[in-house]
Parts: structure tokens; C-alpha cells; sequence
């Protein structure tokens, strides 16, 4: 015997209810055997025009419609809260878990019974991956894609690294504020995601890991007629996985979360994947922690990428893309199922690489040992973050005095000051930027270098915060601390003079302060003012989990997977 499929709970009834749900539908056209039992899959769209890099999400979901109207679906596109990582303040990540919340509700809420989660720009992909956890109907990601390759005179230039770099070279007095701005327009040429190895390109990548989309999803720009025609298998292929009841539940275990971890360290990907996956992990339900991504530490760099490396992910696809990479990692990764009932292994059978300069192997990496390093210690007693393929090897170890910027407004006041009693060996501290402090942990980490020591040549410096940097940032720049500041964590008793030693290889990081002072410190301190009494955003400071914790809400870590029953007439 079938078993009755969740839309017929809404479409199936031969009563008011049923005649209200059919009726209301078919003002738009749709014909009676629409509703004869088929499978109903939702097409859950973050397109806006204020989020660029999903721009080209509405075509795309005309693709998913044709692979599930040919598979013997009916397809029902909704719209969700969008995320512009590069348009929304005080910072989109704020926001990632109400879109989360978002998804989850309109998927239970509505009569559908599977799900194509179309996404890319940075929090866009994991919030949509939280709220469908949480549901745990059959579900699938398709990627908006990277943009191509930005140009400038004639070389490739990266979204967000070289931001940077341009921005860093105009303060030294290397490069006009015209030809600044003349690079502007020759970044972003086409509808897509940052084409770098950013947040919104390693999150890509992680679900592919991961088994949640189809193969080559990650890298295929998003202009490339080969990101519409897998929007069609996708589509024809979440029908064939609502009538095998594969969910979420039965892909996302730990054995995928690993893999994921070791894919992160292999492209080298962005610190902002650590507190997705910890965020996803607690929808499903598997005890992922700060140690689990130590698995990465040794897994070497294999993908040559921007930040961490020259290349930029249009060339990361035509060199073969995330299945060489699972290739390689083949004698490390777990099996575990995927999106396509197989294991993992069927990701990337048959993978070849056409370009090794931009996908390299372990026995010739682009750097060894350049997976993400968690650092704990007095200063972070629930851990920090570091990610070495950015950084500056010989800073990785080092101890030295601290000047302290105690909030964001205080670092821009400052940091340009020619009088700051700051020098190369000094370790910029910042606070008051963790979830509750900003709020929502913001990308300011990777602080500007203090305009004198531009001026001298200085490119890098340590530097602390509970903040988060972008995906396409690099330095020697530690962070999540946690607990954060605003909480009441050690770094809020940091104070400019104090002592602080890093050590990447031995993962710790400590504030060399007497207790007895931490202790008077302590005693002292208040929190600030919050920065919002009302809204989402109060609610968001009242229940917000620490970074080591994902910084999810409270409230949300789980799932609920109950039909609804009451109508509502």
C-alpha cells in the first residue's frame, strides 16, 4: 500500500478544507490532476535584487520546475527572507537564523512534500539548511554559483581579497583613489556569488562534501548553462527522493560533518563555515564540537584559491571542481550516504583534474597543514579560531604587548591615529563584537593595519577579536573568542599592555596577566548597554548561543517534524 504523502493532508480531502486549499491554487491556472497525489515539492527562493549574488536564482528555479515537472512533480515556488551579505547592516549575520526560522515554519506551514533550497550568498545557505533540518522533509541545495572572474587591466582581480589589497595599497600611497574606484566596476561582471574562495563558495563546497547537493553544484559559475540544466536534475531529482523518504536526517550525520571538516581544510575554506556547521549540527542533532575540527589541522591545501591562494573559482571549475577534491581526500573521508542514496564515494567516481596549478595533491600541496586551528586558553576558554593557509607562518608563533580597542567605533576613531603607540611586533585587540555585542558577530576581525605601519610596509599583524572575518579575507587573525566580551569572557578584561602569547601549533592562546589582577578586573566590569531593546534583534541578544555553539538560538537547536493538523477554517 502507498503511503499517503504529506501534501494530500492538504489537497487530498474531499471536504471544506480541501476545497479551500485546490481552489485558492487553481486561480493560477493549474488543472485538476495536479492534486491527484502527485509529489509537491516546494522551490524555497531567496532571490532578491538586494542580494546580488542570488540575482539568478529566478531563472534558475524555472530549471528546477522543468526537472520536476518531467519527473512527475508539481512544483510550488515560495519566496523566504534574503540575505545580502554585502547590502544588510549591521550585519547579515544577524539575520541568518530568522531566515532559518523562515524556512522552517514555511515548510511545515504549507502542503509540500519535499524541497529545493536555491541559495549562495554567504548566510543564505546555511540558514535555509537549519530551517529544513529542523522540518526534516526531503531536501536539496542548488547554488546560485560564483560570478566570473573579476578583471582589472587585464588581470583577474577577487571579490572581497582584493578589496583588501586595493584598499590597503590606497592608505600606503600606492594606488590612486581613481584607479580605486575604476577597479570597482571590473570586480562583480556577472550574477553570482563572490568568485573567490570565500564564505558563500566554501559553504558551496561543504554541501557538496557534505552529499546535500548534487555533484559539480559548488563550482559551475552562475552564467554557465550547466548551472541551469543541474537545476533540472535537481529538480527531477528531489521527486525521486520524496518516493525514497530520504531526509536530511539520513545524510547530515556525523560521518558527513567530518567530511565536511576535511573539505574545508582541502579548498581552504572560510572560518565562517566552523560556526554554520556547528549551527547546522545542533538541528540534527549530532554532538559536533570546536575539537571535531581538528580533523582538519593536518589535511594540507589543496585547492590554489583566493584568499589563500591565486586562483578564483571559475578556474577551480574548469580544473574539475569539489569531486578532484573529494578524489584526493578519498583515503580520509567517511562513507556516508547522499542525495543520491549512494555513498559519498559517487561524488566524485570518475573525477579528473584538468589544471593541477589550481587543484594540486598531497604529495604536492599548495601549503601542508593549513586546516583551521582552534586555539583555547585563559583568554579563550571556550575557543578561538585561527586559519593558517591565511596567515603569516612566523606570527602563528609569537608573544607580545596588546593594544586594545574596546568597540568598533573605537578602532575607526583610532587606527589612522599617527601618534597610535602601536609597532609591527604589537597585537590589536578587539572587543564588544561577539553575537550579543554588535550584535550578531560581525566580519570586522580582520582590522585594518594601523595606517602608520601601512605606511611602513606592514601587510599583517596577530589580531584578536569575537568577531568573524569574510571568506575572502586573510592575516594572521584570531577569532570567536569565546566567551565573547559582551558576555562577560576574559577578552573583556584585556587592557592595552598586557601581555598575550599565540601559539597555533600548541593551540593556545593566553593573556599572561596575574589572576589576582583578572580577578579585580572582573570585579569591576559591566557590560555595555545593549545596542537593541526591540524587534528580532532583542530577541536575538536574549537567546543567541555562544560561536563555539554556533550561534544559533536557544530556542531553535533541534527539530520538530510533527504535522500540522489544525486547519485554519
Amino acid at each position: 500500500m502507498t503511503k499517503k504523502r504529506r501534501s494530500q493532508h492538504w489537497y487530498g480531502k474531499l471536504d471544506k478544507d480541501g476545497f479551500i486549499h485546490r481552489s485558492w491554487m487553481k486561480n493560477q491556472g493549474f488543472p485538476d490532476h495536479a492534486f491527484d497525489g502527485r509529489p509537491i515539492i516546494g522551490i524555497c527562493n531567496t532571490w532578491s535584487e538586494l542580494t546580488p549574488c542570488n540575482s539568478g536564482l529566478r531563472d534558475l528555479a524555472e530549471g528546477v520546475k522543468r526537472g520536476v515537472w518531467e519527473a512527475g512533480g508539481f512544483p510550488v515556488e515560495f519566496p523566504v527572507m534574503s540575505l545580502g551579505e554585502t547590502q544588510m547592516k549591521p550585519t547579515a549575520m544577524l539575520f541568518r537564523n530568522l531566515l532559518a526560522m523562515d524556512v522552517e515554519e514555511s515548510i511545515r506551514a504549507y502542503g509540500i512534500d519535499g524541497v529545493v533550497l536555491l541559495g549562495g550568498c554567504d548566510k543564505t545557505t546555511p540558514g535555509q539548511l537549519m530551517g529544513a533540518a529542523s522540518v526534516d522533509l526531503p531536501s536539496i541545495v542548488v547554488s546560485s554559483g560564483p560570478m566570473l572572474n573579476g578583471k582589472y587591466r587585464g588581470q583577474d582581480i577577487g571579490s572581497g581579497t582584493d578589496v583588501w589589497k586595493f584598499s590597503e595599497a590606497v592608505r600606503a600611497g600606492e594606488m590612486t583613489l581613481k584607479d580605486f574606484m575604476n577597479a570597482e566596476s571590473g570586480m562583480s561582471r556577472s550574477a553570482g556569488v563572490c568568485m573567490t574562495m570565500g564564505t558563500a563558495s566554501t559553504m558551496a563546497s561543504l554541501v557538496e562534501a557534505m552529499g546535500m547537493s548534487l555533484p559539480t553544484n559548488a563550482a559551475l559559475p552562475a552564467v554557465d548553462a550547466r548551472r541551469m540544466a543541474l537545476a533540472h536534475l535537481t529538480g527531477k531529482r528531489i521527486v525521486e527522493m520524496v518516493d525514497e523518504d530520504l531526509k536530511p536526517s539520513d545524510i547530515l550525520t556525523k560521518e558527513a560533518f567530518e567530511n565536511a571538516i576535511l573539505a574545508n581544510a582541502a579548498v581552504g575554506g572560510s572560518t565562517n563555515a566552523v560556526v554554520h556547521l556547528l549551527a547546522l549540527a545542533g538541528r540534527v542533532g549530532i554532538d559536533l564540537t570546536l575539537k571535531d575540527f581538528e580533523l582538519g589541522s593536518e589535511i594540507p591545501l589543496l585547492v590554489n584559491c583566493m584568499p589563500s591562494g591565486k586562483y578564483l573559482m571559475e578556474d577551480f571549475c574548469y580544473a574539475g571542481g569539489v569531486p578532484v577534491v573529494l578524489s584526493e581526500l578519498k583515503p580520509f573521508l567517511r562513507p556516508a550516504r547522499t542525495v543520491l542514496n549512494k555513498d559519498i564515494s559517487a561524488h566524485y567516481e570518475g573525477a579528473e583534474c584538468f589544471n593541477r596549478d589550481v587543484i594540486q595533491t598531497f604529495d604536492d600541496p599548495v601549503k601542508p597543514a593549513a586546516g583551521l586551528r582552534v586555539l583555547r586558553g585563559n583568554l579563550a576558554p571556550n575557543g578561538a579560531i585561527v586559519k593558517p593557509s591565511a596567515a603569516t607562518d612566523e606570527l602563528l608563533e609569537t608573544e607580545a604587548e596588546v593594544y586594545v580597542f574596546e568597540s568598533i567605533e573605537d578602532l575607526k576613531a583610532n587606527i589612522d591615529r599617527d601618534d597610535l603607540p602601536v609597532i609591527p611586533e604589537t597585537i590589536l585587540v578587539l572587543k564588544g563584537c561577539g553575537p550579543k555585542g554588535y550584535p550578531g558577530m560581525p566580519e570586522v576581525g580582520n582590522m585594518p593595519i594601523p595606517a602608520k605601519l601601512v605606511k611602513e610596509g606592514v601587510r599583517d599583524m596577530i589580531r584578536i577579536s569575537d568577531a568573524r572575518m569574510s571568506g575572502t579575507a586573510f592575516g594572521t587573525v584570531i577569532l570567536h573568542v569565546s566567551p565573547e566580551a559582551q558576555a562577560g569572557g576574559p577578552l573583556a578584561l584585556v587592557k592595552t599592555g598586557d601581555r598575550i602569547r599565540v601559539s597555533a601549533s600548541k593551540g593556545e592562546l593566553e593573556l599572561l596577566v596575574d589572576e589576582k589582577e583578572l580577578d579585580a578586573r572582573r570585579a569591576s566590569w559591566q557590560p555595555d548597554a545593549p545596542h537593541y531593546t526591540r524587534g528580532y534583534a532583542k530577541l536575538y541578544i536574549d537567546h543567541v548561543l555562544q560561536a563555539d555553539q554556533g550561534a544559533d538560538l536557544d530556542f531553535l537547536v533541534g527539530k520538530d517534524t510533527r504535522l500540522v493538523t489544525r486547519e485554519s477554517h
